[in-house]
């Protein structure tokens, strides 16, 4: 018989991750984006994480821990119940459902919120997976870090409102 692997788990953001979020966060840009962005953009986006703007958005959002054997893999932070403003998993996990897991709680508990729909500020690389969400492209941005500047791309889902829900049951 083949071992089964461990079982992700969800949870609330607790100021104590602090350190785990940053390694998943560097980790991914650093061995995720390379195809899509230079050294040096990558380094920029990396150094976000020294920012006291990173924790306080944590802190603030609505950000939810991804979890195998107890050990935090990747997480998702909500803010306003429509932005996604920060959506990392470690690169040790990626393509293993993590992100979906991630993504599909937060669609979940923005659409039982009221939200009608959601909107993500996308690095090159992660637009496959928004796209595969049922998000559309809206417009391209050039985000400026230090002296780097990183494109993006501004993409948005509509979410089904509660009516809707109920006419289609």
């Amino acid at each position: 018989m083949g071992q089964s692997l461990p079982k992700p788990g969800l949870r609330p953001f607790l100021p104590a991750d602090m350190p785990a979020l940053v390694e998943i966060f560097q980790a991914s840009i650093e061995e995720l984006t390379g195809e899509d962005y230079s050294e040096a953009q990558q380094e920029a986006w990396m150094m976000q994480a020294d920012d006291a703007d990173f924790a306080q958005k944590l802190t603030k959002d609505l950000t939810l821990i991804a979890t195998l054997e107890g050990s935090a893999v990747g997480f998702i932070a909500l803010k306003d119940n429509e932005l996604i403003e920060l959506f990392h998993v470690h690169p040790a996990v990626a393509g293993q459902g993590i992100g979906t897991m991630l993504y599909d709680a937060v669609e979940k508990l923005a659409t039982a919120r009221g939200a009608s729909r959601l909107v993500a500020e996308v690095s090159d690389n992660a637009q496959p997976f928004f796209q595969k969400q049922g998000f559309q492209p809206q417009r391209r941005n050039t985000l400026s870090l230090g002296d780097e500047w990183l494109g993006t791309t501004t993409m948005e889902k509509r979410l089904a409102s509660a009516e809707d829900r109920k006419l289609s049951s």
